[in-house]
């Protein structure tokens, strides 16, 4: 069983900081240290600046913390092996259970797009209201 299946996370679009720590057990310092270490772990921020993360970041961050703690990778080889996860095959011709594998370099181009995106729709919004 992953660290995932192991950990309710309520069903939110986004979560604070703190509540992250509370769901994932990691300090939140220790989160701001992972988002300089790991690429891929980019939680968006908000108006006020404030991170908002989304489960699939959260998702991210137990894996590391598995990674981490549990297998007791350094923090480079953990990136490495973020960094060599492909994407998995579709739901269909996976075994029962399996873990659902994503393409992290993908994620990350996606998620940055959607943050410009974002900032533009935010931008427009202001110019019209």
């Amino acid at each position: 069983m992953s660290a995932v299946e192991q950990v309710h996370i309520p069903d939110k679009l986004f979560y604070r900081i703190q509540e992250v720590a509370t769901i994932t057990q990691v300090k939140p310092y220790v989160l701001r240290y992972w988002e300089t270490e790991f690429p891929m772990l980019t939680p968006e921020k908000d108006e006020n600046d404030q991170r908002r993360y989304r489960r699939s970041d959260i998702e991210l961050i137990l894996e590391i913390k598995r990674l981490l703690y549990s297998e007791k990778f350094t923090i480079a080889g953990a990136r490495r092996r973020l960094k060599g996860i492909k994407e998995s095959p579709p739901a269909e011709s996976r075994p029962a259970g399996a873990p659902v594998v994503v393409d992290l370099q993908r994620y990350r181009r996606v998620n940055s797009a959607l943050q410009e995106l974002r900032r533009e729709v935010a931008d427009l919004y202001k110019l019209f209201s």
